[in-house]
């Protein structure tokens, strides 16, 4: 299956591939990193709220990550988390990629955060009803988004990574497979295989941004994973996630290995899954993630 193929799929709405249109709402320095608060046009004419942070101090152009925020039925945080966090964290991503010298981007996705005024599960049936999915609208907010990063000044277009937990996770490695110019994804908590999740009933644990018709007749995650190939990719997951059960990850990860051995990058993906863990993120994965995106310095 090639990116193109995966777009359609998908239903990801065709749109001109260009740096949206945006516009500073606010800019604050917070002495070891700047926060600027930006809105989106991505072409309907609809406001959507971008958040960045980036290193006060810093010469040339950084590398970069678009930090796909998650989901946990709390809607009204979307792109936030990058500032606050959320309970399945550790702790807020922005702030800490900030002075690891990186430019880091969130925006909110449909029915979150500054967008939260019409509800998930009414958007996504109204969307399937007219022959759309909310994760196609969802994943072309986060191409456009894409673009911006690397139409900055202050970006390395060509080391820009995906990063996020849960829905987040999932937005990042889908957004690898579909676009070429990410430079590596890393993704917690969220990583299965769907036909696995469907046995036991686990899947409904999924919200409905996730349902894209025929995609499990045509592929499954464990080969859109297996796209990235052969850029690298860290995979985390806990084994007591009722998401991520370790029998549904070892399906998923045994077609994402065999694309990754198949394009000679078997040492390029990395997996860490956490035995007690459930759906939350662990000091270990933290220091994983970090140390994964603080290598495209």
């Amino acid at each position: 299956m090639t990116p193109d193929d995966l777009k359609s799929l998908i239903r990801i709405p065709a749109r001109e591939r260009r740096a949206p249109i945006v516009r500073a709402a606010e800019r604050s320095d917070e002495g070891d990193h700047v926060v600027e608060r930006l809105i989106f046009d991505f072409g309907d004419g609809r406001p959507v709220r971008g958040l960045l942070t980036r290193p006060a101090r810093a010469s040339g152009r950084c590398p970069a990550v678009l930090y796909c925020h998650a989901h946990g039925n709390k809607y009204a945080i979307g792109a936030s988390e990058l500032l606050v966090g959320r309970p399945s964290l550790i702790g807020p991503y922005g702030p800490v990629l900030a002075k690891e010298g990186l430019v880091t981007l969130s925006v909110d996705m449909p029915t979150f955060g500054d967008r939260a005024e019409s509800g998930e599960n009414a958007l996504a049936k109204a969307m399937l009803w007219r022959g759309a999915t909310l994760m196609g609208l969802m994943l072309a907010d986060l191409l456009a988004a894409f673009d911006h990063l690397a139409a900055r000044a202050d970006v390395d277009a060509t080391r820009i990574a995906t990063f996020g937990l849960s829905m987040g996770a999932t937005h990042a490695y889908f957004l690898a497979a579909l676009e070429p110019r990410v430079a590596r994804t890393a993704h917690l908590c969220a990583y299965a295989d769907l036909d696995s999740l469907i046995e036991t009933g686990a899947h409904d644990l999924h919200g409905h941004y996730m349902t894209v018709p025929g995609l499990l007749a045509a592929t499954s995650t464990g080969r859109i994973a297996g796209m990235v190939a052969p850029r690298r990719q860290l995979i985390c997951t806990g084994d007591h996630d009722p998401l991520t059960p370790p029998d549904a990850v070892e399906t998923a990860y045994r077609q994402t290995r065999a694309a990754y051995e198949t394009a000679g990058a078997a040492t390029a993906l990395t997996r860490l899954s956490q035995p007690e863990t459930g759906h939350q993120e662990t000091p270990q994965m933290r220091r994983a993630v970090l140390d994964f995106l603080g290598a495209m310095r």
